[in-house]
């Protein structure tokens, strides 16, 4: 017999299973004896009170053994010899649309500009020695894409887009721990991820399909406003294309823009990363002097208010985290946050940001008097916000003194307008400067960060303090360009045979999202070549 029942019960009782099977002996009234497993399916931390509970909902198997898997399985089929198709990046995007299409019998062939994400570990790590970042193997770009560093985070809004549940089943079907399938706020830790990504390309490898590294596309093959392939350099990749390039990669923007396939600029959101002492987020979030204590998780935290017709939000909060060097290129400096499975670090952070749309970019003097990046043609139009950004992180550059330094602020002088001369310690590794964050920020930013971090103090007593502070800049929330396909088909609506894919493409927000659309993607690429 199984019955599936929802219980409250402490920290510690929900630490272990024979910690819930003690509560269902003296709560529920079951022996021990007839309780042969016990599998946790949801799993939420409720906070709101002094006494803190955490929510589970548990399948339990009496006088009777579990199934053998805790998730779903796919099936993979041999491809070889089927039709083929081409895969553009290996983030989460491009990697869940090449399974998918070894599920439906088209055959992947994977291009990636970047390394593997066992050797794009080691430039990643050369980021803080010698203050230079590879154009080509960064946080940004190689195997697994932006999401490979940068948590892991697995929770998505967009569950009516596609099945969340299938993704998250694929994930502990290549390593993943089942933890995912429960957790409310489920995330693989930068540590874990990448095994799991090369579990992935091993599948695809397995069954057919083929991964080429550091192969960079240089063009589209187009007939007769059909595309055909992709060129890399003397090569030649032929099949329809899925175009899964990231949020980042601005030559593929700058391409599109100057062969006039059709894309248009994309509101997004840009401002700061804010780093607390994790103990003090812990003591904040769980209301009580000991913090999180033996038996909770480092905390999390989730802010959003609105300041003169725009919204100010934290963005992909990293409990227990560091803050890493995003950078893509030269002249940039840019700021992203990660966190390893344990989130054991002693520091918390989160993107604090500013929506921003394509008219303010276009009208506000503040935005306009950024300095442009030099040998950088300005275009406007679609590319606005991508130049935008541009010119903010090469501002941030300039600020650093021209290296991966990062410009930084405490949090309450960057609120009173005032210069930090000292800052506390940080997890950033390439080294911060102090700087008047609030002077050289263009107003329309910065003036509705300080009004949102006052709202924040208000109504969360503590967090606004100069422990916490501010290293610039967050750019790189979204894409900052949108490759305008058909509602239906997700084709390009000019090129057939072009399927732009996941968050490069403006249609996804993370790694789930982006895995969703891939599969998506390529569910309308197999019926396209059955057609």
């Amino acid at each position: 017999m199984i019955e599936e029942l929802q219980i409250r019960v402490l920290p510690e009782q929900a630490a272990s299973e024979q910690g819930i099977r003690q509560f269902l002996q003296d709560e529920k009234g079951l022996s021990d004896e007839e309780v042969t497993a016990v599998r946790v399916l949801k799993r939420s931390i409720d906070a709101r009170q002094r006494t803190i509970y955490v929510n589970l909902k548990v399948r339990v198997y009496l006088n009777e053994q579990p199934e053998d898997d805790a998730f779903v399985r796919t099936e993979y089929p041999n491809v070889e010899g089927k039709p083929q198709a081409v895969v553009v990046g290996a983030g989460p995007g491009g990697l869940f649309a090449a399974l998918r299409l070894i599920e439906l019998g088209v055959r992947p062939v994977v291009v990636e500009r970047g390394k593997s994400v066992h050797e794009r570990r080691k430039d990643i790590a050369q980021i803080s020695r010698s203050q230079m970042v590879d154009p080509e193997s960064n946080y940004s770009f190689g195997e697994g894409g932006a999401g490979a560093f940068s948590d892991g985070k697995l929770y998505t809004r967009s569950k009516k887009r596609g099945n969340v549940e299938k993704i998250l089943n694929v994930f502990c079907q290549h390593g993943a721990s089942t933890s995912i399938l429960a957790d409310a706020h489920p995330h693989l830790g930068t540590d874990k991820l990448p095994s799991i990504i090369e579990a992935m390309r091993e599948t695809i490898i397995k069954c057919g399909g083929e991964v080429h590294f550091e192969t960079k596309m240089d063009g589209l093959l187009v007939e007769d406003n059909r595309v055909v392939g992709i060129r890399c350099g003397e090569q030649t990749f032929c099949g329809p294309v899925i175009l899964a390039t990231g949020h980042s990669a601005r030559d593929v923007y700058r391409y599109l823009y100057a062969q006039g396939i059709e894309i248009e600029a994309k509101d997004l959101a840009v401002g700061v990363r804010l780093e607390h002492p994790s103990e003090l987020i812990d003591k904040i979030q769980y209301h009580r002097k000991e913090g999180r204590g033996e038996w909770l998780p480092a905390a999390e935290y989730s802010f959003v208010t609105q300041v003169d017709g725009r919204g100010v939000y934290s963005f992909c909060m990293c409990p227990g985290g560091t803050v890493v060097p995003a950078a893509s290129g030269p002249n940039q400096v840019v700021v992203n946050g990660m966190s390893n499975s344990q989130r054991n670090s002693p520091w918390s952070n989160a993107g604090m940001v500013v929506e921003l749309h394509v008219e303010d970019v276009q009208n506000d003097r503040s935005l306009l008097e950024l300095p442009p990046v030099p040998s950088v043609d300005v275009k406007g139009g679609a590319l606005a916000m991508m130049e935008f950004q541009e010119r903010l992180e090469y501002t941030a550059w300039m600020q650093g003194n021209r290296k991966q330094t990062a410009p930084a602020q405490r949090m309450a002088h960057f609120v009173n307008g005032k210069m930090s001369y000292d800052l506390p310690k940080s997890s950033y590794t390439p080294g911060l400067i102090s700087t008047p964050i609030h002077f050289w920020m263009p107003d329309f930013i910065s003036k509705r960060l300080q009004q949102g971090f006052r709202n924040f103090g208000k109504s969360c007593h503590g967090f606004l303090t100069n422990e916490a502070l501010m290293i610039g800049v967050e750019t790189r929330t979204s894409a900052p360009v949108r490759i305008l396909r058909d509602r239906d088909t997700l084709q390009h609506i000019r090129l057939q045979g072009l399927f732009p894919c996941g968050e490069g493409a403006g249609y996804a927000g993370g790694i789930v999202s982006a895995g969703v659309d891939g599969e998506r993607c390529a569910e309308m690429l197999a019926e396209y070549i059955k057609r």
